[in-house]
């Protein structure tokens, strides 16, 4: 095992071992990974939490022990709920953003493989006991300060993300791992036979002309959905779809709805 931790706020994680690689997705601060390969200058790696697979450049690599890994993956760990903060020591300053991980935050410092920062932010709380309605009010409310983020194919961080990565790191925020991809997403939760019976927090799926699950948003109060499309926005849900607010015309349509959130 050669395990690493991401300690920079966003770092790119891409298809092929080259920088003008598609980006499939991103480590944030605070996650782990595990080098699969080498090739050059670049790192094949898995990242803890999903089991995603890419590439990533030597340089951005930062080497944890085998003992910190297995830790690291023994827990939930809080994440940052700001749009914007730091850790710091005496002599670094590391930017970063909401829904970053927060390692052994002891309510003042998080500790990186052997170097320990200090945290003044707010965080998430993972050990309170698991209850619906407190995950879906902090659902809401952690959506809604994604809106305006802009639409980056592979992103995770506020700065720029996808579609299913909103999801994932809204779901992430109350404890709840989801996959990283829209096609892997739709395979759990629970159906949810009619729009009129979603409630906030479930995940609507659409698909292509071909079938395939393309695109994700998450279920806001009435008949609003929050995706990524452009920039997180906020449109009108029905049956049939999402309807676009500004181009006045349906953008997605709809395959199937699906409730994560325990009864």
């Amino acid at each position: 095992m050669n395990p690493g931790i991401c300690a920079l706020s966003a770092v790119p994680v891409r298809a092929e071992p080259n920088d003008r690689a598609e980006l499939v997705t991103q480590l944030l601060f605070g996650e782990c990974y595990q080098i699969l390969a080498t090739q050059g200058s670049w790192y094949q790696i898995q990242l803890a939490a999903d089991d995603y697979v890419g590439w990533m450049d030597f340089k951005q690599h930062t080497p944890v022990s085998a003992e910190y890994y297995a830790a690291w993956s023994a827990q939930d760990h809080p994440r940052a709920l700001d749009v914007v903060q730091a850790v710091s020591d005496a002599t670094t300053k590391i930017p970063l953003t909401l829904g970053c991980r927060l390692p052994f935050f002891d309510g003042m410092n998080v500790r990186i493989g052997d170097k320990s920062y200090f945290y003044n932010g707010t965080a998430t709380n993972p050990t309170a006991a698991p209850d619906t309605a407190r995950q879906a009010a902090l659902l809401r409310k952690t959506a809604l300060m994604y809106l305006k983020a802009p639409y980056v194919w592979g992103g995770k961080s506020i700065f720029g993300l996808d579609c299913s990565g909103l999801c994932q790191q809204l779901y992430g925020l109350v404890g709840i791992q989801l996959p990283r991809d829209a096609r892997q997403q739709v395979d759990h939760g629970r159906p949810v036979h009619f729009v009129t019976q979603t409630k906030p927090g479930d995940l609507a799926f659409f698909d292509n002309a071909e079938g395939r699950i393309v695109h994700v948003g998450m279920v806001l109060d009435e008949g609003q959905i929050l995706h990524a499309h452009g920039e997180v926005r906020l449109d009108p849900l029905d049956h049939n779809g999402i309807f676009n607010r500004d181009r006045q015309k349906y953008s997605h349509q709809l395959r199937l709805i699906k409730r994560m959130l325990p009864e």
